[in-house]
């Protein structure tokens, strides 16, 4: 069994919902990543996304485009993100940790050669944005050879059929995006995203998170009493930015963010 699988597990049991926050690795430098990551599970975080650095984040909006954009100039690459999450390893053995990126840099490195890094740096999951399941090939077995899980999206447009086929491939949990349009988009109509968990749940027996849109505790607890797991990233990413000339501030202004939330999902 997966971090990621034994922390759903044990959620479960506590009948609590997990709490997902994003941030990009180096952003706004490299030397805030991992003691943010150490203040997001002090701040109740049960599992985190950790962006990998990319310059065309495609399925992005501004915000976390302009995050890549300030990790990228201090050239943070894969190999960096991955000693970041040794380095948070060595502080921290339990929480799952997510890489979230995009396919090129991990086929610059070589599938075989990323999923042996991030297997040894204590990743235990991957949400490729460009990688369908149907282009998974050599990836794919790499990284079911490291027991570490691949992470797929699923939009309001997708249909049964290929919710289906998702659940095939994925292991972990699966992501559904709660609105169309890119990351930091607004209108979340969580009567909606009820409607679609319900559907991906008749299809795929894995938890559900639920992100895009989430931006405070009462979206967090709406759209936490439907699914499984909150994620949230542009919320946070843009406190960061905010941030960004003083980064001693970070961690407590993150944590501001996600206290309530984590507040809101334990009152559930």
């Amino acid at each position: 069994m997966s971090r990621i699988e034994q922390r759903f597990a044990a959620l479960r049991v506590a009948r609590r919902k997990a709490l997902i926050p994003y941030v990009t690795a180096g952003d706004p430098n490299p030397d805030v990543t991992v003691p943010l990551m150490h203040a997001m599970v002090a701040a109740g975080a049960d599992l985190i996304e950790l962006g990998v650095p990319f310059s065309d984040p495609m399925a992005d909006g501004p915000v976390i485009q302009a995050a890549c954009e300030r990790a990228l100039e201090h050239h943070v690459s894969l190999h960096d993100v991955l000693d970041m999450v040794r380095a948070f390893r060595a502080g921290d053995a339990d929480t799952p940790v997510v890489l979230m990126g995009y396919l090129n840099p991990i086929e610059v490195m070589g599938a075989e050669d990323f999923a042996a890094a991030a297997s040894e740096a204590g990743v235990d999951g991957a949400l490729i944005v460009d990688m369908p399941p149907e282009e998974v090939g050599g990836l794919g077995a790499a990284l079911a050879a490291k027991a570490i899980d691949p992470i797929y999206l699923l939009a309001p447009t997708t249909t049964e059929a290929r919710m289906q086929t998702i659940a095939r491939a994925a292991s972990g949990f699966v992501y559904y995006v709660s609105l169309k349009g890119v990351t930091g988009a607004a209108s979340l109509d969580v009567e909606a995203v009820a409607a679609k968990v319900a559907q991906i749940r008749g299809v795929c027996d894995l938890p559900i998170g639920v992100g895009f849109g989430i931006s405070d505790a009462d979206s967090a607890a709406r759209v936490g009493a439907v699914a499984d797991a909150v994620i949230v990233g542009s919320a946070i990413v843009k406190r960061i930015a905010a941030n960004a000339d003083e980064p001693a501030n970070i961690a407590a202004e993150v944590s501001s963010v996600l206290t309530p939330m984590r507040a809101a999902l334990d009152a559930l």
